[in-house]
C-alpha cells in the first residue's frame, strides 16, 4: 500500500488524471477507519520511540489547493501523539525579514531535531507554485529552485532525516462543494477568503505547477505521494500506511539506561 499513490523520478503521468476518488482503492470505510484508529496507537508507539533514541528525524510535508484538507489531515494523524515530539508549521506569506534571505532560509530553521517529527502545512514548495502562478518573480528565479530543493532534501537525507510529502488531491467540483460548505455553516465561514475564489481560476496553472514540482522533485530520498482526498477517511487511512511504513523502515529504538540500574530498588 506504502507506495500506491508514491510519484517514482521519471514516472510517466498527467496530475489532471491522478485519481482523487479514494473508494476506487479502498471501498470498505468502515474497515479504513478502523485501520486508521489502529494505526494512530502504532504512530503513537513510534513517537515515542523516536524521542526516546534521539537519533532520527521525520519530515512530513502537506501541499495542496485550498480547501484540500491540510489542517484536517494533520489533525487526524497526530491525534493522540505525545506534541512534545512532534512540531508542526504552517508557512504564510514570508515576512520582510525573511524575503531579504534566500527562499530556503525560514524552511531550514524549522527542520526536525533529532528525535523529531517535523509537520510542514505548506512548505518551501510554495516558492515554486504560488510564485509562479501569480507572475510574483519571474521563471528564470523560481526554475533554478527545483535543483535547489534537490539538493536541500538530500542533505535533510544525508543528515538523519527521512522526507515525505503528501499532495492531498481534490477534485475541483470537491473543492466547490467544501467552499460552499465554509460559506453555509456558521462555524466555518472564519475559514472562507474571497481570495481563495480568485485562486480557484487559476485551477489549470496550479495543476501545471503541481505536476511539474513531482516531475522534478519526486526522489527516491524524498518522495511525492499525490493521495487521493475527496474522501477524508480515505486520505486519513492512505496517508497513515505510508508514515507507518516509513517508521517501520526507520525501527527507532528505546536506549538503554545511561547507568547501571541492575539490582537498585527504589525505597
Amino acid at each position: 500500500m506504502s507506495d500506491t499513490h508514491r510519484i517514482f523520478p521519471q514516472s510517466d503521468f498527467q496530475v489532471q488524471e491522478l485519481p482523487t476518488d479514494g473508494k476506487l482503492f479502498f471501498p470498505d470505510r468502515k474497515q479504513a477507519e478502523m485501520e486508521f484508529k489502529n494505526g494512530r496507537k502504532e504512530l503513537a508507539e513510534f513517537q515515542r520511540r523516536l524521542y526516546a533514541e534521539g537519533k532520527q528525524k521525520l519530515l512530513i510535508v502537506f501541499q495542496a489547493m485550498d480547501a484540500g484538507g491540510k489542517d484536517g489531515t494533520i489533525r487526524k494523524v497526530f491525534s493522540g501523539v505525545n506534541p512534545q515530539g512532534v512540531v508542526v508549521n504552517s508557512f504564510k506569506v514570508p515576512s520582510k525579514e525573511e524575503l531579504a534571505h534566500d527562499f530556503l532560509w525560514r524552511i531550514h530553521k524549522k527542520a526536525p531535531s533529532k528525535g523529531m517529527i517535523g509537520v510542514f502545512n505548506r512548505s518551501h514548495y510554495e516558492d515554486v507554485l504560488v510564485v509562479r502562478v501569480h507572475d510574483i518573480v519571474p521563471e528564470s528565479v523560481w526554475r533554478p529552485r527545483y535543483e535547489q530543493i534537490n539538493q536541500f532534501e538530500k542533505l535533510l537525507h544525508d543528515t538523519g532525516t527521512r522526507v515525505l510529502k503528501f499532495f492531498l488531491h481534490i477534485s475541483k467540483d470537491e473543492q466547490k462543494e467544501r467552499f460552499q460548505d465554509r460559506l453555509d455553516v456558521p462555524e466555518k465561514n472564519w475559514k472562507f477568503s474571497v481570495d481563495d475564489l480568485r485562486k480557484r481560476t487559476y485551477w489549470d496553472d496550479y495543476m501545471s505547477a503541481y505536476q511539474e514540482m513531482m516531475e522534478q522533485c519526486s526522489t527516491e530520498y524524498a518522495p511525492w505521494y499525490a493521495i487521493p482526498a475527496n474522501q477524508k477517511w480515505y486520505r486519513n487511512w492512505a496517508i497513515m500506511n505510508v508514515i507507518l511504513s516509513t517508521l517501520r523502515e526507520m525501527d527507532p529504538q528505546y536506549p538503554p539506561p545511561e547507568d547501571d540500574i541492575e539490582g537498585i530498588v527504589v525505597e
